[in-house]
């Protein structure tokens, strides 16, 4: 493929509404936020040509004139072998490869070079501080109220759950929290043995409350450990140290929060780091692209940041199968309105890419 493959097509027109995801139930509280709510709003962008080709696709991020490229021939947006290749064009990263995809007549895990699998594992992301949360008695609903969100994503077909923890970080006293999120962990694995657990601190904890937390978990057989402290070197080699020490297969997880790209690689490059996770959509489709052949330089892992929206779990899906070199991503339950999400399932914890030309979504708002 080349950008010369899409030649005879114009940008004709950029068009943004408005789509709102829908969470299966309310999403409570993490170690930094409070209440998620059941479900946010986004931009969606739609672009179509002058031959009558449509693509369209979620946009994060300050806005910007996503018309400024209106007439410009698309072989100079975007080339199906590198992505978007004009920054004016950058917030129409999704968009464009939806749109290059329908084009080509492939999906769009294709057009990325189809390096990895189209059943992709997938954990959910959704099990936040629900013991907190007041119940219909109004007092809170305790460890019962995390397993039963767990039962619930397990039920929906979902074979991987990262739990929430650092509760001591702002909703309870700092060892009194510690010690919840360790009966958490514990009464997950305990209902829910033969499933992949992750756990996800939020920055909440710091390295000592960090190397307590993985002695104190060692027979659970945690998958990673995200996010226990903002990424700081003396600590995160603390952490390999006891790793090392320990014969602890735990992965760190690490670079959703404001990343400074080249620092997370250079704690990669020391094994401090082993799963990078920059958002699929603020940090884009086009930049992951540009990443990978890094990320694999470095023998390291990649598993970009999807919460907010269950279409960005599907983004995830196709860079997935597209790029390789990850081994699960993060799964928003739930639907978005004027979505017709295809031939899409999730399956016994997989995602199954369907080969349906473009990302296989259709907004059935506007007919993109």
């Amino acid at each position: 493929m080349s950008a010369g493959s899409l030649a005879g097509h114009r940008l004709e027109a950029v068009t943004v509404t408005e789509v709102r995801s829908r969470y299966p139930r309310t999403i409570g509280r993490n170690a930094r936020l409070g209440v998620h709510g059941d479900g946010p709003s986004a931009r969606a962008v739609t672009v179509r040509t002058d031959a009558g080709a449509t693509g369209w696709g979620m946009v994060e991020g300050p806005p910007t004139d996503l018309t400024v490229c209106v007439g410009r021939p698309l072989e100079e947006l975007l080339d199906p072998d590198v992505g978007v290749v004009d920054s004016e064009a950058m917030g129409l990263d999704v968009a464009l490869h939806d749109l290059s995809a329908k084009i080509l007549g492939i999906p769009v895990h294709e057009m990325l070079g189809g390096r990895g699998t189209p059943v992709v594992p997938c954990y959910s992301g959704a099990i936040y501080f629900d013991d907190l949360d007041a119940g219909p008695d109004g007092a809170p609903r305790g460890i019962d109220g995390v397993l039963a969100s767990c039962a619930e994503d397990v039920a929906a077909g979902h074979r991987g759950l990262k739990l929430k923890i650092g509760r001591g970080n702002r909703w309870m006293p700092t060892e009194e929290g510690f010690r919840r999120d360790i009966e958490v962990v514990r009464a997950v694995r305990a209902a829910h043995p033969d499933l992949r657990l992750l756990v996800d601190m939020n920055d909440g904890y710091d390295p000592a409350r960090t190397l307590r937390f993985l002695e104190e978990t060692a027979d659970c057989e945690l998958f990673w450990i995200e996010e226990p402290f903002a990424e700081e070197r003396a600590g995160l080699r603390e952490l390999r140290a006891h790793r090392e020490r320990t014969g602890s297969s735990v992965l760190v997880a690490d670079g959703e929060f404001e990343p400074v790209v080249p620092a997370v690689l250079d704690l990669a490059a020391e094994g401090l780091i082993d799963v990078l996770l920059m958002d699929v959509l603020s940090f884009g489709l086009t930049a992951w692209r540009t990443l990978m052949p890094r990320v694999e330089e470095l023998g390291v892992l990649a598993s970009p940041h999807a919460w907010g929206h269950p279409l960005k779990t599907l983004y995830a899906a196709q860079l997935a199968a597209g790029l390789g070199t990850v081994p699960v991503i993060e799964g928003v339950p739930g639907t978005t309105d004027g979505v017709d999400v295809g031939d899409w399932r999730l399956e016994d914890g997989h995602v199954h890419v369907p080969r349906t030309p473009g990302m296989g979504v259709r907004l059935t708002a506007d007919g993109a």
